[in-house]
């Protein structure tokens, strides 16, 4: 279980100047039979994250913000070196083997995107590294980016900081997380939430939508 920092309320969210981002929620980072369960990771806190990813895609869909799924897919071909020889020292040679293409270890477990909505497949931690998410968060006119996914420290950490640096504004959803452990998990957001983004949770992003909805509407 993770044990969430205190959270900030939103400000004002128009949801045709946000996008929603849901990073790497595969069955080798989450499923308590992928990858990383089998190595021995603690996976116990996704149902509960994903559960919230659930609702989260329900409320921006409800009101057309763009969503983005982000998925890893790796091969021999994008392998990272530097990442082989950091997994080498760290007695994980094995772990180059996460989310290959074609496999099930990279499907989506438990959330999945909706027809028309958009996918990036990423080969490295930051989404925005070598693909053309930039390019499409730009045509969709989002000024804000909202992350929810997979790990809270590790590919959810750099997409966050990669969207700040891109002067993206950038919500995290911290119960929409999770990490291997809720030490993990609870220092990546203070560290986001010093440097790049705005902690909250989905109460605060579905009451802000919904407020924003109800004040249009009249």
């Amino acid at each position: 279980m993770t044990s969430d920092p205190p959270v900030s309320p939103l400000p004002a969210l128009d949801p045709r100047r946000c996008a929603l981002l849901v990073i790497d929620v595969q069955v080798d980072f989450v499923a308590p039979h992928g990858f990383c369960a089998n190595a021995g990771a603690d996976v116990t806190a996704m149902p509960q994250a994903i559960a919230a990813m659930q609702r989260n895609l329900h409320v921006a869909r409800s009101v057309g913000m763009p969503i983005c799924f982000v998925r890893l897919e790796t091969s021999a071909e994008t392998d990272s070196p530097a990442m082989l020889r950091h997994l080498d020292r760290q007695g994980r040679s094995g772990g180059a083997a996460l989310c290959r293409v074609g496999t099930h270890g990279a499907d989506y477990w438990g959330v999945s995107p909706s027809p028309g909505e958009h996918e990036i497949v990423k080969t490295r931690y930051d989404a925005f590294l070598e693909t053309a998410l930039d390019a499409w968060l730009r045509r969709q006119g989002a000024q804000v980016v909202v992350i929810c996914g997979v790990s809270t420290d590790c590919c959810v950490d750099s997409t966050a900081r990669a969207a700040f640096l891109r002067d993206y504004d950038v919500i995290v959803l911290a119960d929409a997380c999770a990490a291997g452990s809720a030490a993990d998990h609870d220092a990546a957001l203070a560290a986001l939430g010093r440097h790049a983004a705005l902690i909250s949770d989905s109460a605060n992003f579905a009451h802000c939508l919904t407020a924003y909805e109800e004040n249009v509407d009249v």
